[in-house]
């Protein structure tokens, strides 16, 4: 079974993609390259500084800023990235695609509430979420 939103990658091209359905399957998966291709877990807590924790704050224009990296900025070369940072907010997904050399942070035209969630994708170091409280 793959949920919506399930991030998934080949581990022989790096290909990555999002299930934008459902599906309800016992024995559902997604290949590259002849393989199955990798669930990516959420990963929510950061043992090297906090620099992959996505952190939103209320912007003080009635949306909000997302940062990666609560106390040290994320690297943005070319080797290594923040590839995209998105805002789920109930049935609503908003993503931002970042490239090398960009700021590490997106804004979004959306106010900033209890559960929603934030993710951000790694191009070294895979998927983060962080829930709103």
């Amino acid at each position: 079974m793959l949920k919506k939103n399930t991030i998934l990658k080949c581990n022989d091209c790096g290909f990555v993609t999002e299930v934008v359905a459902e599906c309800n399957c016992e024995n559902c998966e997604i290949t590259c390259c002849g393989k199955p291709m990798a669930v990516l877990e959420e990963k929510t807590a950061d043992s090297k500084g906090e620099k992959h924790v996505p952190f939103p704050m209320d912007n003080g224009k009635g949306g909000m800023k997302v940062v990666v990296g609560e106390n040290m900025a994320h690297p943005m070369l070319p080797e290594h990235y923040i590839v995209w940072i998105e805002v789920q907010n109930g049935p609503y997904v908003n993503r931002k695609y970042l490239k090398p050399g960009e700021e590490p942070s997106a804004e979004f035209y959306v106010a900033l509430k209890k559960g929603m969630i934030v993710r951000e994708y790694c191009n070294i170091h895979g998927l983060w979420k962080y829930e709103v409280k």
